[in-house]
């Protein structure tokens, strides 16, 4: 039976100390095939994602890894006990990317070659992840393609000598593999039940793997409405596993900072407690690096001990209506806000190797074109002045409303409470009147301890961004990024 992993490591540049096995603050190359082989050996992640979706990512990583641990893979073998997962592009948004999916899916079948020559009769890849899925024809184009085209060709035969590709180059191995859809808006998240449900029919597939984003969801549409459209797509996951017989396992996509899910070495046990049917938690860069060794080995050895249950029961009627009230609110102050975080955003330091890609957010009507940073810079810029986002989007809440998300949102308390350390008051007297007099009404219903240490940094990052100085900005970022233990 297949190990489905509890924890999923992925590249996502959301720390702010650098790695011990990075010679550079930018993560890229040979440091990230160290870090896989970190992740496995150390921390006891079972599974690593491999993005080749938005930065540039080595299709040799097996190959690599095998050569330099051979001995501890022999022990510990990939596509059996340890996973590597490919995250590839969407070429539904991506047109200009879909080349690299190709590519990407045409490298699975050499790393079978290189694990079998290495002794392992294991397949090491044989998943992958598509982002900003919205079809189920999506996830079965990826599918048809490998299936099809790749592992089909064996038997092509070539030219007058008609020589199948097979006899040529040898066998494609695996002969299919699993699609992981990554369902990242708003309406994605809803339909993600449905989406799922159709690409299941006619397929014997003994589970399925499903990814929630919580990051993009919450830049979108506030990071409360995050946490709520997710537990309603787990609700409707666990009525797909019901209907189809089919186990359903959830993937969500949970960052250090609380705005991207707070999944940190101390606080990963309300993590499992909010999303209890979650199969698999992504331990993202800050949660590797930004904490004491020690913790994060032992928060990952938690919830690998810790099996899922059934979701948390939401009335999604509820849900939805209080994340189409806190979206109104939130992109409003959004808007007020953007030209400010777009500038200061800028001189958040970059910490692994990326190409260009247009956010989720780029393409959102209701925002009129609005384009603002990807999530971590996003997250680093809003700290970085002072202005937790999670802040944004409760102010227009009634008491009753306020009572209600309680009900819907188990750990709403701790997490903003821990938000609110990084909240500058005299930055914020200084902000937008309606975003000013909406955080205030919010920063009233929780018991804020303000960082002082923070509270000095953003007060001169926000004065240098407002007599437009760019001195010493980045180091200051940095340094308030330190003491809250995440970029962004």
């Amino acid at each position: 039976m297949r190990k489905i992993p509890r924890i999923m490591s992925t590249q996502h540049p959301d720390n702010i100390t650098t790695p011990f096995f990075s010679d550079s603050d930018v993560l890229a190359g040979e440091a990230e095939v160290k870090e896989a082989f970190f992740v496995f050996s150390q921390l006891g992640a079972t599974e690593q994602m491999w993005d080749s979706e938005g930065k540039e990512a080595d299709n040799q990583v097996v190959e690599k890894l095998l050569s330099r641990h051979m001995d501890y893979f022999s022990k510990n073998r990939l596509g059996r006990d340890l996973y590597l997962t490919y995250r590839v592009p969407n070429p539904s948004i991506e047109k200009e990317q879909g080349k690299i999916l190709l590519e990407t899916l045409h490298s699975i079948p050499r790393a079978f070659d290189v694990a079998r020559a290495a002794g392992s009769d294991c397949a090491p890849i044989f998943e992958v992840i598509l982002p900003m899925t919205t079809s189920h024809l999506e996830i079965d184009r990826i599918k048809n393609y490998y299936e099809q085209a790749i592992v089909g060709q064996s038997e092509l035969k070539l030219g007058k000598e008609r020589i199948s590709v097979r006899e040529w180059v040898g066998n494609f191995e695996p002969r299919q593999i699993n699609v992981i859809p990554l369902f990242e808006d708003r309406d994605s998240i809803l339909g993600a039940g449905q989406t799922v449900n159709k690409y299941l029919e006619g397929k014997n597939l003994e589970y399925q793997r499903v990814f929630i984003a919580r990051s993009d969801p919450a830049l979108n549409y506030g990071s409360a409405s995050a946490v709520l459209l997710a537990k309603i797509a787990l609700q409707r996951f666990a009525k797909v596993e019901e209907e189809t017989s089919v186990d359903i396992h959830p993937i969500i996509g949970v960052g250090g900072a609380p705005f991207r899910g707070n999944f940190t070495p101390n606080n990963a046990n309300n993590c499992t407690d909010e999303y209890p049917s979650v199969q698999t938690f992504t331990a993202q860069s800050s949660f590797k690096y930004d904490h004491p060794f020690r913790d994060a080995v032992n928060a990952i050895d938690m919830v690998n001990h810790i099996h899922k249950r059934a979701p948390l029961a939401i009335d999604e009627k509820e849900g939805i209506a209080m994340i189409d009230k806190i979206t109104v609110t939130y992109q409003k102050q959004l808007m007020l806000m953007a030209e400010t975080i777009n500038a200061v955003a800028t001189y958040v330091p970059g910490k692994r190797a990326r190409k260009l890609h247009t956010g989720l957010f780029g393409y959102s009507r209701s925002l009129k074109g609005v384009k603002l940073p990807r999530a971590i810079k996003f997250c680093s810029a809003f700290y970085s002045i002072g202005l937790p986002p999670e802040l944004l989007g409760l102010g227009s809440l009634s008491e009753k409303d306020w009572d209600k998300l309680h009900e819907l949102y188990r750990n709403i308390d701790e997490d903003l409470k821990e938000a609110s350390r990084w909240l500058n008051t005299k930055n914020l007297t200084q902000m937008p009147k309606q975003v000013r007099e909406e955080v205030e009404k919010v920063a009233k219903r929780i018991d804020v301890e303000e960082d002082e240490e923070h509270s000095e940094i953003t007060s001169r990052i926000y004065s240098n961004y407002r007599s437009a100085s760019s001195s010493h900005m980045t180091e200051d970022i940095k340094a308030a990024a330190w003491k809250r233990r995440f970029l962004g």
